[in-house]
């Protein structure tokens, strides 16, 4: 089997086109969800029982049903309303990108809350007799002391929640947008090469895979240095 370079050439506009899109999908759903993460991760650490439940059940619910299925009930499952299509937000509701952000922000979101609320349960028992002792409040100890300390610490954790996510934006080709996978299921119906077209969206892929490790990586080395092991 010779592969065709020709082809990959002939496409690459696609492909980075396709790349932009990825991205573009990516950083809106990451960032949206972590709008909403930071308010579910502080309830899930809540004492109050009716508190908690509500962000538990929201992300037990989203964390166990498929990214797949929550796509299709936001794409196409919402369309089947009468009240949805002729509601004001059927304008964004028929768009493919509005969808596809919308589904990959909620489930996202469910993720970075437990993440977050894994740091924070984590949290030196130092760092908050510190700020009591300082005469804080609450509300200024975790905005000032606990969740800056925990969002760092979270770090790590979340930036394998955002590689998952960039493998997940690969759905929305689904629903007709054309990310990186969906630039090579074009170039596969189009010249019948399959290997050739999903080998270079492979590629792309790990290209902005690398890329996303290194940046974690240099933002763990600058916000996490404290927890480094000390030499002697």
């Amino acid at each position: 089997m010779i592969f065709d370079y020709n082809v990959v050439w002939d496409s690459l506009p696609l492909y980075l086109s396709g790349m932009l899109e990825t991205l573009k999908l990516l950083a809106i759903s990451l960032f949206f969800g972590l709008l909403a993460a930071l308010p579910l991760g502080l309830m899930r650490v809540s004492r109050q029982p009716l508190v908690n439940g509500i962000a538990w059940l929201y992300t037990y619910v989203i964390r166990g049903t498929p990214m797949l299925v929550q796509l299709f009930l936001i794409y196409y499952g919402l369309a089947q309303f009468e009240a949805v299509r002729n509601s004001v937000l059927w304008p964004w509701l028929s768009s493919a990108t509005f969808c596809a952000c919308l589904a990959f922000a909620i489930n996202t979101s469910a993720y970075t809350a437990e993440i977050i609320a894994g740091s924070l349960r984590a949290t030196p028992p130092g760092e908050i007799e510190a700020a009591r002792a300082m005469g804080m409040s609450k509300a200024g100890m975790y905005r000032r002391i606990l969740l800056p300390s925990a969002l760092r610490r979270a770090l790590p954790q979340y930036s394998n929640e955002v590689i998952m996510m960039l493998q997940t934006t690969s759905l929305a080709s689904i629903v007709t947008l054309i990310d990186i996978t969906g630039a090579a299921r074009t170039v596969n119906a189009q010249y019948y090469l399959p290997f050739e077209a999903y080998i270079t969206a492979g590629v792309c892929y790990l290209c902005l895979t690398f890329i996303l490790v290194r940046l974690f990586k240099l933002a763990e080395r600058r916000w996490l240095a404290y927890l480094a092991p000390r030499r002697h």
